[in-house]
């Protein structure tokens, strides 16, 4: 696909940006570690190289009680100019351009972490935070209307190229917008005027502040995606008054952090909110950026191409994979990273209290200690294993300039990945793995399927190394009746070896177990674009129709312990359980098995024995490591073993991919 509309520049203010995509802004968390402005600097020169056209840091707060707590992301002193000088000069040198997000979080801030009392239009706790805010005075609101303009005067004086006002997601500016967090009687809130006028003042002062010119980046809320919250009609309002009061750009956000909707998880479509963009854009006369879940600079193009944007924000595709705009330009689409959103590594990181990496890419935030380089000794080496740790490893070594045999029990590569591909709303891991096909091709690894590796073919063939990425062997518990033929383990299932009935019991409530049922759970008869064919052409009825899609296998998950979905990440864990739980399944936890029947599974729950009846009983409890070779050939080679073959559990391809990031570094 020949792209144009993407590679057009673009104004904004007095900048002139040599591409329409910007790189949006993350908390990534390497403030903490030591050194942490050097590698944020490293982090945010790596894309730069990669030729994205503007990036935005992460947060960076205009008063202590409204931050993160960090050392590093502040702006609310004059001492924090010399200390935030070091990023700008870094992505410069790069050839790029970056803007300083203006942050404060209102009632999201943690006492735990600024060690101050949160605050907040009105006094309204955050379901995500443990401490109540109090509410801010008059004088309090103008000392924190200047805050932010003093702020953005320091980020012009440090040497960033724009500046961008958070007033999305849910924080202070989003905040004084809404009925919800706003029940304020005086002049800062009320009705819709006076419930703007912060976000406004804000705008207005921050333009006294840096002069006619200088790019201000405006982060609006287009969809707040928590009930009774800013309509649609107030939000067009509010752009329309916020370019009056001096923004040459809106970023268009979706979804408060306390919303129950998912709005970046993989189970959301592509580009799912672009129409929001389109929305404000027709309200406004200054350039619209658009975001959430556009992951393919092709897609970006399109999104351009019909006018429903002006400019494309990704945030985690450069997390992905830095050099994601350049080699869209240069036309290598294969080769790139793709951002599958599984937020494993990078949300779920940032709400651990841990630095953000990536799943797909364990490089971020390790920039300068695994900078690749040439092997000293270049070696023949075996990796067996073509699941995620062990493409990896191979990817890595041959990169290095290692001569690399990978070896695959199966007649395809992917390991377990192939599984997830088949799961409904992660179809993104296709990507990951036309990825590692094309740059094992690029690379000139040698790939042997359909083997069954012994050690001596090892040791026969004169490698130097090994690599064993063989990955895991389903648990099969003891259990009365687990031998009848209506039992049938995980990966039969994902492999299409067995018929399933329309009454399924799992054993086991893990991710797996949730993956599998969500697969299971999907309408017998009817696929989404049958439906829709079915009801253009009058069909069927809407009564009828709905009857035939809710016919749907019974499905029934067990588990021995207190929560179900372990395994899965932390914040998308509560949207699969809904998903599954909207799709009807059953799930028990805190029981005791008794046995399998031909007529299902009899166990205890909560005292009392229960029969619930099977056509299918699916195993799902576990893995163990399948490290017979390893134990084969310990004694008569070098050999490392990673991924699943080390350390068994929950399917874990985080795991796997770094520790074949991190093998292929050291031999």
């Amino acid at each position: 696909m020949a792209l144009k509309q993407v590679w057009e520049p673009i104004q904004i203010g007095s900048l002139t940006l040599e591409n329409r995509i910007m790189m949006g802004s993350m908390h990534v968390g390497l403030e903490r570690l030591e050194g942490g402005v050097e590698r944020l600097a490293s982090f945010y020169a790596e894309r730069a190289r990669g030729k994205v056209g503007l990036i935005v840091t992460g947060g960076i707060a205009v008063l202590p009680e409204g931050g993160m707590g960090e050392a590093y992301c502040n702006a609310y002193a004059d001492e924090h100019i010399e200390k935030l000088r070091p990023i700008p000069r870094a992505v410069h040198a790069a050839g790029g351009k970056i803007a300083l997000q203006l942050f404060h979080a209102g009632r999201y801030a943690y006492k735990e972490t600024t060690g101050l009392d949160p605050v907040a239009p009105s006094p309204l706790q955050a379901p995500i935070n443990r401490t109540k805010p109090r509410a801010l005075e008059p004088e309090e609101i103008e000392r924190t209307i200047q805050a932010f303009a003093d702020a953005a005067l320091r980020a012009k004086k440090a040497g960033f190229d724009a500046v961008e006002i958070m007033g999305s997601e849910g924080y202070l500016i989003n905040q004084f917008l809404s009925p919800v967090t706003n029940h304020r009687t005086d002049e800062w809130g009320g009705d819709f005027a006076r419930r703007a006028r912060f976000g406004v003042e804000v705008t207005r002062r921050v333009r006294q502040a840096v002069g006619d010119g200088f790019p201000i980046i405006f982060r609006m809320s287009g969809l707040d995606l928590v009930p009774d919250s800013t309509t649609m009609e107030e939000t067009l309002r509010f752009a329309r008054m916020i370019q009056e009061a001096g923004a040459d750009a809106l970023n268009v956000g979706i979804g408060w952090h306390e919303s129950k909707v998912p709005t970046i998880a993989m189970m959301v479509p592509r580009g799912a909110y672009v129409w929001v963009a389109r929305q404000v854009r027709e309200a406004v006369s200054i350039p619209v950026i658009a975001s959430n879940r556009i992951n393919d600079v092709r897609h970006a193009e399109e999104i351009l191409r019909d006018q429903h944007a002006d400019m494309i924000s990704m945030a985690r595709p450069l997390l992905a994979d830095p050099e994601i705009v350049k080699k869209s330009m240069e036309g290598r689409f294969a080769e790139v990273n793709t951002c599958i959103a599984c937020n494993q590594a990078c949300l779920d990181h940032i709400f651990d209290g841990k630095t953000a990496s990536c799943l797909v890419n364990p490089v971020v935030g390790r920039e300068e200690e695994w900078r690749l380089v040439p092997a000293a000794v270049k070696k023949k080496v075996a990796v067996v294993g073509g699941g995620p740790a062990g493409l990896e490893a191979a990817r890595v070594l041959a990169e290095r300039g290692h001569q690399v045999v990978l070896m695959e029990k199966r007649t395809q590569l992917g390991g377990q990945l192939t599984y997830a591909v088949q799961v409904p709303g992660k179809q993104e891991f296709a990507e990951t793995l036309r990825y590692y096909r094309t740059q094992l091709d690029r690379l000139g690894v040698e790939i042997r399927l359909g083997v069954d590796v012994r050690a001596g073919d090892l040791l026969a063939e004169g490698f130097d190394e090994a690599v064993l990425a063989t990955g895991v062997i389903p648990r099969k518990p003891e259990l009365p009746g687990i031998d009848l033929p209506h039992v049938v383990s995980y990966p039969q299932i994902f492999e299409r070896e067995v018929s399933v009935g329309s009454r399924v019991v799992m054993i086991g409530a893990g991710g797996i177990a949730c993956d599998l049922s969500h697969l299971l759970s999907e309408n017998l008869q009817l696929s989404p674009e049958t439906a829709k064919y079915l009801m253009e052409y009058r069909i069927l009825g809407p009564k009828e129709l709905e009857s035939v899609k809710s016919s749907r296998r019974r499905i029934s998950m067990l588990r021995r312990g207190k929560q179900v979905g372990t395994g899965l990440g932390k914040t998308t864990r509560w949207a699969t359980l809904a998903n599954l739980k909207r799709n009807g399944v059953e799930m028990f936890t805190e029981i005791e098995y008794r046995e399998i029947t031909t007529e299902g599974v009899r166990f205890v729950h909560a005292g009392e024995e229960r029969l619930l009846p099977a056509d299918t009983v699916v195993i799902a409890a576990g893995s163990t490591p399948n490290n017979r070779l390893y134990d084969a050939l310990r004694e008569k080679l070098p050999v490392h073993l990673i991924g699943g073959a080390r350390e068994a559990g929950e399917l874990d391809a985080k795991r796997a991919i770094f520790e074949g990031a991190r093998i292929g570094r050291t031999i």
